[in-house]
C-alpha cells in the first residue's frame, strides 16, 4: 500500500513509498535519515516503532501512540505530543525542548539526559520516569504526576512546579 507523510503546514509530501504500515513508512523514513521535520503523524500508531534519532522538530504528534518507541536521541525541538502516549517510551538523549506535551502519558518512560528546557509538561503523568540528568530548566510541570520519578541529578532551575505531584519522587 502506497503511504506519504506529508507536511503539517502545507500538502507537500516529505516521504512516500510501499509499506505494509504507516508505522514501517515512518520507520523507513527515519532510516533513510529523513527530514520529517514540521510533518503531520498525529493520531498515528507509532507504538514500538523504532524511531532512534529522528529529525521530527514541530512535528504533529497530538494524540500519537508512541507506547514502547525508541525515540533516543531524536530531534522534537517543538514537537506537538499534547495528549500523546508514550508509556514506556525511550526518549533518552532526546531533544524535547520546548516541545508541547500537556497531558501526555509518560508513565515509566526513559527520559535520561533528555533535553526539556521551556517544554510545557502542565498535566502530563510522569510516574515512575526515569528523568536522571535531564535538563528541565523552565519547563512547565504544573499539575504533572511525578510520583516515583527519578530525579536524580535533573536540572530543575526556572520549572514551574505548582500543584505537581512529587510523592515518592527521588532527587
Amino acid at each position: 500500500m502506497m503511504f506519504e507523510i506529508k507536511s503539517r503546514w502545507s500538502d507537500q509530501v516529505v516521504f512516500s513509498g510501499q509499506y505494509n504500515t504507516l508505522s514501517v513508512c515512518v520507520e523507513a523514513a527515519v532510516t533513510s535519515r529523513a527530514n520529517l521535520n514540521g510533518t503531520d503523524l498525529s493520531r498515528t500508531d507509532l507504538s514500538g516503532t523504532d524511531l532512534r534519532g529522528a529529525y521530527l522538530s514541530e512535528a504533529d504528534l497530538r494524540g500519537a501512540d508512541l507506547r514502547g518507541a525508541d525515540l533516543s536521541e531524536a530531534d522534537l525541538r517543538g514537537a506537538d505530543l499534547i495528549g500523546a502516549n508514550l508509556i514506556r517510551a525511550n526518549l533518552s538523549k532526546a531533544d524535547l525542548s520546548g516541545a508541547y506535551l500537556i497531558g501526555a502519558n509518560l508513565i515509566e518512560a526513559s527520559l535520561s539526559e533528555a533535553h526539556l528546557s521551556e517544554a510545557n509538561l502542565s498535566e502530563a503523568d510522569l510516574r515512575g520516569a526515569n528523568l536522571i540528568r535531564a535538563n528541565l530548566r523552565g519547563a512547565d510541570l504544573i499539575g504533572a504526576d511525578l510520583s516515583k520519578a527519578d530525579l536524580s541529578e535533573a536540572n530543575l532551575s526556572e520549572a514551574h512546579l505548582r500543584g505537581a505531584d512529587l510523592r515518592g519522587a527521588k532527587n
